[in-house]
């Protein structure tokens, strides 16, 4: 059951980045620990420049290997589950984080693998 492609995932990529950018403001995160703002605007703006550099269909300059990518997208998710037990956020700094890094684990363990092509030998 795994239904998200290259492509979908492509096209979620930058509006995640913008609200990751956004919402701690939005939300006035920061309230349990100055960190809890920060990170998510720091990974806000490293996964739009990642974004930018990913070779898929919303990539710029596609210098990073897409299986790079999920790679940094699973190790968002799991820093984004632990971190709010690690820097001790509460309340909705830490549901933030949760919710986030959650949505990011599930839409990594619900990739569709790309088919390989295989080459006919002559």
């Amino acid at each position: 059951m795994k239904f998200i492609t290259k492509t979908i995932h492509a096209y979620l990529d930058y509006p995640v980045a913008f609200s990751l950018m956004a919402l701690p403001s939005v939300l006035s995160l920061g309230q349990s620990h100055p960190a809890a703002k920060w990170l998510g605007v720091g990974t806000g703006i490293a996964a739009f420049v990642l974004t930018l550099l990913t070779d898929h269909k919303t990539g710029v300059i596609r210098v990073v290997p897409y299986s790079v990518h999920l790679a940094v997208d699973f190790l968002v998710g799991v820093i984004f589950v632990v971190a709010p037990f690690v820097l001790g956020f509460s309340g909705i700094d830490a549901w933030f984080y949760w919710a986030n890094g959650g949505a990011v684990l599930a839409v990594v363990g619900l990739h569709q693998p790309e088919q390989c092509r295989a080459t006919a030998a002559v």
